[in-house]
């Protein structure tokens, strides 16, 4: 079994992708807020979706040449910096034409903080990358837990979202001062023996892990940006108490990821990954029906539970396939995740103009049904005999 070290370079890597988690996490349940301020429809509203869409492909054009030239650890201490930036831009923004500007130019350096993190996981781990990435997307996850209760009461107390949101500059200082204390560096890409084979063609499976990266990323998305409006309106509850309940969204997520860490040294990824999909219809279904808050939050931590390993086990998997090729790999993975966030929540809005956010929610059935038949691919895939040698790592994880 593959051995998981918690030395410093990891627990900085969790870090660093937890200060990403609490502002992404965090701006999720701002955005019916910020519907409220401008008076715009959902379809207009779900437009800080596709901004963050669009400044995750911006990312995963610059990531892999930027890292090249300046190296993994600036890279994401520039992500991180933009963030911080960002947030005295959203002092002043209004209009919506700003704000999804905003939300454009936060993604791109979000994105270049979780690609830099998931590559350098990937290659500082090996083996044991799955449970790594299980619980740096479980440190996201406990901020994400955080931030959704701040902005809450943030709002209940009358200070507005925007003095919450601005912690964040707060936990990227204290993330700055550990690393200075720690003086450990975030290991570079690894350059493969073969000469060429850092630009060689990517394999099969890969390219499906990149199509079911974006259909578990539009489950995410979905629920991210339209549960609190789902709560507000079906589950009778108030602007305050709904943004703060999508809390339990991520606790389900921190919980789920923090054993998973431990279950993905064990378990199959595949196996994993099926079960998590079945957990979040489960949960899916008990927060669609449920009129009591109470039964509605219930079923969003259920759903967060199952959500938990989908991202993670995606990544590793799709890196697990591209040996050598780390960032180049990591970078691509930006396009599938940018269609769930730009696509999935423009068609829920379109639906709730239509017919009410509630039963525009039955389109995530949809996409859980595509992630597991997509994911039963994958393992067909990976079980079929090669010519030459296999890629073990990948294949071991079907077994």
């Amino acid at each position: 079994m593959p051995r998981l070290v918690h030395d410093r370079i990891t627990l900085l890597l969790y870090l660093q992708l937890g200060v990403w988690g609490f502002f992404l996490y965090g701006f999720g349940p701002v955005v019916p807020l910020l519907r409220d301020e401008q008076g715009v429809s959902a379809a207009l509203a779900s437009l800080h979706g596709t901004g963050l869409a669009a400044g995750i492909v911006i990312a995963g054009f610059i990531f892999s040449p930027l890292s090249r030239r300046i190296g993994r650890g600036p890279t994401i201490w520039t992500g991180l910096a933009g963030v911080a930036l960002v947030v005295g831009i959203l002092w002043v923004a209004r209009p919506l034409p700003v704000t999804v500007g905003a939300a454009v130019l936060v993604s791109v350096f979000g994105s270049l903080i979780v690609n830099g993190v998931n590559a350098a996981l990937s290659d500082h781990h090996g083996p044991a990358a799955p449970a790594a990435l299980s619980e740096a997307n479980a440190t996201a996850a406990f901020m994400g837990v955080v931030a959704p209760l701040v902005v809450g009461g943030f709002v209940a107390a009358g200070l507005g979202w925007r003095a919450a949101l601005s912690l964040v500059v707060v936990l990227i200082a204290t993330v700055l001062l550990l690393a200075g204390r720690w003086r450990v560096p975030v290991p570079a890409r690894v350059v493969s023996a073969s000469p060429g084979s850092g630009r060689a063609a990517l394999p099969r499976p890969y390219w499906i892990t990149l199509v079911l990266l974006a259909a578990v990323s539009s489950i995410e998305v979905c629920f991210s940006l339209w549960a609190v409006e789902v709560l507000r309106t079906h589950a009778g509850m108030a602007s305050g108490p709904a943004a703060a309940s999508f809390a339990a969204v991520l606790a389900g997520m921190f919980v789920g990821r923090v054993v998973a860490g431990r279950v993905a040294l064990h378990v199959p990824t595949i196996r994993l990954l099926l079960l998590s999909l079945v957990l979040t219809l489960a949960g899916f279904a008990v927060f669609w029906v449920g009129t009591a808050p109470w039964l509605a939050v219930t079923g969003l931590f259920v759903v967060g539970l199952g959500m938990a390993v989908q991202y993670p086990l995606v990544i590793s998997l799709a890196l697990a396939a591209a040996p050598g090729q780390a960032d180049r790999a990591s970078g691509l993975t930006s396009y599938p995740v940018a269609f769930g966030f730009g696509v999935a929540p423009v068609l829920l809005g379109a639906l709730a103009d239509r017919s009410g956010t509630h039963l525009a929610f039955l389109v995530l059935p949809a996409f859980i049904a595509a992630a597991v038949l997509l994911t039963v691919w994958l393992a067909r895939v990976l079980a079929l005999p090669k010519v030459g040698e296999p890629h073990t790592e990948i294949v071991e994880q079907v077994a």
